[in-house]
């Protein structure tokens, strides 16, 4: 019997940004099990290959268009219920038996007991991948982050199986509700390097030497942490910030604790969406540094370990299972100490940790490796 699949949370297909956007567009594209089918929910504005209701192939995926009413921060979870509503009522006229719900995000977690009713009446299973820990993300009012731990807490309690994409968040759902019915399969990452031969970001900033910092531009990932040590570091070399600082009020405040536009070593140069251009930043820096600290598997992490030859991560476990003995790991207070020997590193103790990191992303995070983990476990749902 075929198995359907229908993935319910991402903003759909084709790919237009990263996160779970990327990791459905490439469990298609690596799809080896033909008798798995795969039904996506795609929003209307991000669309441009079908109509609201309409169905569309791409890559051989069931593309289903849901139009989502703008109603505020309460929208993420209407886009959840009418696409679940919407994959329930084609699984009746097209007289599919045993669907797999495969729900990306706790967004809907609040009022998931009534669908996980409804997922269970047409024989179906509903599996949920919780991301990261939402609910701490500081860029959350009060109000939204209780309400997010409440989801989280209900998503346990009514999913057939929790998938997380780091141990770390295993490890933490059992800590936090007891036994939970879960397995780890990772996120993924390109195993390639850049065709350029010069950036058009690093000209315009006369930069050549620089350590490098990626990623969305919220405090959890510890932006003032990084900064302040880099500050006291007397390092010749540049701080290269490629983040979405624009017009946050955020941007200004770290300013003003740190005074960071008073070292011209700093140079924050806004975001780079070519994605060729990103890996040949990544590939010249002369070390990456990494300050998430709420969430799973990050994507930029991965990225990091394949084309940056050294890379300095906040120790916490997410980050641990995530980069192994491939990078070199810094506490808040520490880091500071951490860079100077960062910068007395030998060119072979560079070279050996560039060759452990690219041999742990071949061995635990291609993308055709995490796409087989997931055939193999709707095949057996």
């Amino acid at each position: 019997m075929k198995k359907h699949v229908f993935i319910i949370g991402s903003r759909g297909l084709p790919a237009k940004y990263g996160g779970f956007e990327t990791f459905v567009e490439e469990l298609v594209k690596h799809q080896n099990n033909k008798n798995i089918k795969y039904h996506v929910a795609c929003q209307s504005e991000n669309s441009d290959k079908g109509q609201p209701g309409e169905h569309f192939d791409y890559l051989g995926a069931d593309c289903f268009v849901i139009k989502v009413p703008n109603i505020g921060p309460a929208r993420v979870i209407a886009y959840d219920i009418l696409a679940i509503n919407a994959a329930l009522r084609y699984c009746k006229k097209e007289g599919i038996e045993a669907p797999i719900f495969y729900i990306l995000g706790n967004t809907i977690g609040g009022l998931i007991g009534h669908y996980a009713t409804k997922i269970h009446r047409y024989g179906g299973k509903l599996l949920v991948n919780p991301d990261g820990l939402e609910w701490k993300r500081t860029k959350w009012p009060a109000p939204v982050r209780r309400y997010l731990k409440h989801a989280e807490q209900k998503m346990v309690q009514h999913a057939d199986l929790i998938i997380s994409d780091n141990d770390g968040i295993k490890s933490y759902l059992t800590d936090e509700y007891g036994k939970v019915n879960s397995e780890v399969i990772a996120y993924g990452t390109e195993q390639f390097d850049s065709d350029l031969t010069e950036s058009k970001t690093l000209v315009k900033y006369k930069v050549s030497d620089y350590y490098l910092i990626v990623g969305r531009f919220v405090p959890e990932n510890n932006y003032e942490t990084l900064i302040r040590a880099f500050m006291k570091s007397p390092t010749r070399r540049d701080l290269v910030i490629v983040t979405n600082h624009e017009g946050n009020a955020y941007f200004e405040d770290l300013r003003a604790k740190t005074h960071f536009d008073k070292d011209q070593r700093i140079k924050f140069v806004g975001t780079v969406y070519d994605q060729n251009e990103l890996r040949y930043i990544r590939e010249k820096a002369f070390a990456y540094l990494h300050g998430h600290e709420v969430g799973g598997t990050n994507p930029g992490l991965l990225e990091a370990m394949w084309s940056t030859p050294v890379n300095v991560v906040l120790g916490v476990h997410f980050n641990r299972t995530t980069a192994g003995d491939a990078v070199i790991y810094f506490d808040k207070d520490n880091l500071l100490t951490t860079l100077s020997a960062v910068e007395k590193l030998t060119k072979d103790e560079r070279h050996v940790l560039q060759r452990k990191a690219r041999q742990l992303i071949e061995e635990k995070y291609t993308w055709s490796h995490i796409c087989d983990q997931y055939e193999m476990l709707f095949s057996r749902y």
